[in-house]
């Protein structure tokens, strides 16, 4: 107990990196929060009476913070029809046929993680999914989330008969004798699918029951890697009521920071936090561009090969971007925008250095989501901006090769580039895009180290880190992003406890090897979530 009579736990650890500095023997937790930190004498000597406990494990951190990921969407993936083991068409065809027998007649069937590398668009398009069933609609989201594909009736119910009918902002795709194939890009498929653009059609029939399970499902396997707290990058009030009541229940275990899709935003009316830091909202979330991994990001230059110089897809036009950003600026909310290729982030910078002007210390951190491909202009006028990047951590891990050939080696050197933006004094956040990318923390910091692709291509050595540099991208600068590095992201007294247990010393192996570092437990406010087996 402390003076006031409020319980104290003492915890030890064979080493502390608390990443404020300093490597305490022991720390201790008073309600969820670092109450101090030192030696375990003196630790002692404060709290005579405070429970002890010794972690078992080579190295202890803060816990791991996933700025840019979609959770729910993985959960709601798994209430529905999770594709991402199918890799055959026919294997394909069963399992739509057998989650078609198990909703409503008329309803929707909806499909996620479709990969397209392995079915391709020439074998799983509009006229294989009428071979399924003509008269039930069918959508099939692939990976990314950037597009996805529909049969006959699901285009006819979204009013989609010519490529003509695309939105602004996306793209229907056609056969040779121009009918529709069901591929759908960007907005064509986002429209209708979030009701808040006012043309959404899609309907999903599966029950909050079963989404809460699902969610908590995918919360005890990210915590099993070592996150305590994660940054949703697309909330509708589908998201939002599915964190509720989560968080009703006593089952919302992580950290949740959630970023409200913009076509949802009401400047007269804006978004109220659920939970100071359990679950709230950090911000409102725009798209600018394509996909990084799809080669559709907008650029500045062409791409390899390609003669145009508007290379890439523009998902807002500038006028709608810039008069929303204002306002979400304005309602003093946080603007979250997906900007991968160069031009499109040089169109964000813009926008927010348009901004009427602000002390320093009053100006929000807006945010950049992915800030893929940069050089040192733009670099420099993040910095001057305030505005917070969150690159994807394990991009060249999976990706190093895919993004060489896409953009060509030049552009690849400023892909992800961690180690520019943290010279620069750039607060960076660490952030996976999962289901898109796999969520693994410790994967991340092991592509950030050593830049080096899973089938062993070096991408930008130039930008690797230190191990307690990518560190603290997935730590305090994932904080950063929500405005929270002052609560979160150290093993600092004031901070909350939230930490990860390791079974090996990550600063003392080969960079190529920690990926094999398994997680002996996690916590969250001084209380164990998960532990191995």
């Amino acid at each position: 107990m402390d003076g006031a009579g409020h319980p104290v736990r003492i915890f030890t650890a064979e080493r502390i990196i608390a990443l404020d500095g300093t490597e305490p023997e022991a720390f201790a937790v008073r309600d969820g929060w670092i109450a101090a930190t030192g030696t375990l004498a003196l630790l002692e000597e404060q709290y005579p009476d405070a429970e002890q406990i010794r972690l078992h494990g080579a190295l202890v951190v803060p816990g791991f913070n996933d700025a840019h990921c979609h959770v729910s969407q993985a959960a709601l993936a798994r209430a529905r029809l999770d594709l991402t083991e199918v890799d055959h068409p026919d294997d394909l065809r069963r399992a739509v046929t057998a989650r078609a027998a198990t909703v409503p007649n008329g309803a929707w069937v909806i499909g996620h993680a479709l990969d397209d590398r392995r079915l391709t668009a020439d074998v799983v398009n509009r006229a294989f999914l009428d071979s399924i069933s003509g008269d039930r609609p069918i959508l099939l989201i692939q990976y990314s989330f950037h597009r996805a594909v529909a049969n006959s009736a699901a285009l006819e119910l979204m009013g989609y008969r010519t490529a003509a009918d695309a939105p602004a902002g996306g793209q229907l795709l056609t056969d040779e004798d121009g009918s529709l194939n069901g591929w759908m890009f960007e907005c064509a498929w986002l429209d209708q699918w979030l009701p808040g653009t006012g043309k959404g059609k899609i309907v999903d029939p599966t029950e909050l029951s079963a989404r809460t399970a699902a969610l908590a499902e995918v919360n005890a396997e990210l915590h099993a890697v070592g996150i305590t707290s994660y940054c949703d990058a697309i909330v509708t009030p589908v998201e939002e009521q599915l964190y509720r009541a989560a968080l009703d229940a006593g089952t919302l275990t992580p950290r949740v920071n959630m970023l409200l899709w913009h076509s949802y935003f009401d400047p007269a009316s804006p978004p109220v936090s659920p939970a100071d830091t359990r679950l709230q909202f950090a911000g409102v979330k725009m798209m600018l561009d394509g996909a990084l991994g799809g080669g559709t990001c907008l650029c500045s230059r062409p791409y390899p090969g390609e003669s145009d110089s508007g290379n890439g897809l523009q998902v807002l036009d500038d006028e709608q971007f810039t008069q929303q950003l204002r306002q979400v600026h304005d309602a003093g909310l946080r603007a979250a925008v997906h900007a991968n290729g160069d031009l499109a982030i040089s169109k964000v910078l813009d926008a927010i250095e348009a901004l009427p002007p602000e002390p320093a210390q009053a100006r929000m951190n807006h945010r950049i989501e992915h800030c893929s491909i940069v050089d040192a202009g733009i670099i420099d006028r993040i910095k001057r901006a305030g505005v917070t990047p969150v690159p994807f951590g394990a991009f060249v891990h999976f990706y190093g090769r895919q993004i060489t050939t896409y953009y060509g080696e030049d552009r690849a050197q400023f892909t992800c580039a961690h180690r520019s933006m943290l010279d620069a004094g750039i607060a960076v956040a660490g952030s996976s895009d999962y289901p898109i990318v796999p969520i693994d923390p410790l994967v991340a910091l092991q592509s950030m180290v050593t830049r080096e692709s899973a089938d062993g291509l070096v991408v930008g050595p130039q930008q690797r880190l230190d191990v307690l540099d990518a560190l603290g991208v997935y730590t305090h600068g994932s904080a950063a992003a929500t405005g929270e590095a002052h609560i979160k992201g150290r093993l600092t007294p004031g901070q909350l406890a939230d930490f990860v247990v390791l079974d090996q010393d990550i600063t003392a192996v080969a960079g190529s090897e920690i990926h094999r570092t398994a997680v002996r437990s996690t916590w969250v406010g001084g209380e164990c979530v998960w532990s191995a087996p």
